[in-house]
């Protein structure tokens, strides 16, 4: 499938990328659906893996969750990283008229959504990390996709948008922003689920 072949592209030469994924011109559920739902499986289902199989380092202990815990937890991230990543392209979509981003309705839509998709790929494709289910090691290599995919924003802006450098600036930033609180919302989300009782259970 077309799309697809920018999840590749996009890691590899970027400014190409954005200029071939301007030129398409697909729906939102093509941009979307044809992409976020198969990539947001990959840090759920090696999370899954991990958390079970491998299991975690506590003080000095391993400890594993129970297939049944760790599984709704999958269930549960993976809906949030579909809600999340539809979220943050509405929100792109949304400023787009702030910023005066030219096109009608439905194409201001698709490159909102395109660029929420393919901005978060590469946090997507580290998700196999989850298979060694190391707290450090899996912060600092997710930290990385997320610098990377902030590089992706500022870079991919002024070409997807079709903006000038000062506009691009501003409407990046705002876009980052964005993406940080959607970050913190699910962090907080998931802490209050944690306390409602859908937290791990631990094997024995």
């Amino acid at each position: 499938m077309r799309i697809l072949s920018h999840t590749l592209g996009i890691l590899t030469n970027p400014d190409k990328e954005w200029k071939a994924i301007r030129a398409d011109k697909h729906s939102f559920a093509q941009v979307f659906l044809s992409h976020v739902p198969f990539l947001a499986l990959i840090p759920c289902i090696s999370g899954y893996i991990g958390v079970t199989q491998f299991g975690f380092r506590v003080g000095d202990n391993v400890a594993k969750l129970t297939p049944a815990s760790a599984a709704t937890l999958a269930i549960l991230t993976y809906l949030a990283m579909l809600i999340g990543v539809y979220l943050f392209g509405e929100f792109i979509n949304w400023m787009a008229k702030t910023y005066m981003v030219e096109g009608n309705e439905e194409t201001r839509h698709y490159e909102g959504t395109a660029l929420a998709v393919f901005v978060t790929t590469p946090i997507f494709l580290v998700g196999f990390i989850g298979l060694y289910p190391n707290l450090w090691v899996n912060a600092g290599v997710t930290m990385l996709a997320a610098c990377y995919s902030i590089y992706l924003i500022y870079e991919g802006i002024p070409i997807l948008m079709n903006l000038s450098k000062e506009q691009s600036f501003m409407y990046a930033t705002s876009v980052v922003t964005v993406g940080l609180v959607l970050l913190v919302t699910v962090r907080v989300g998931s802490v209050i689920l944690w306390s409602m009782g859908v937290g791990p259970i631990y094997q024995n």
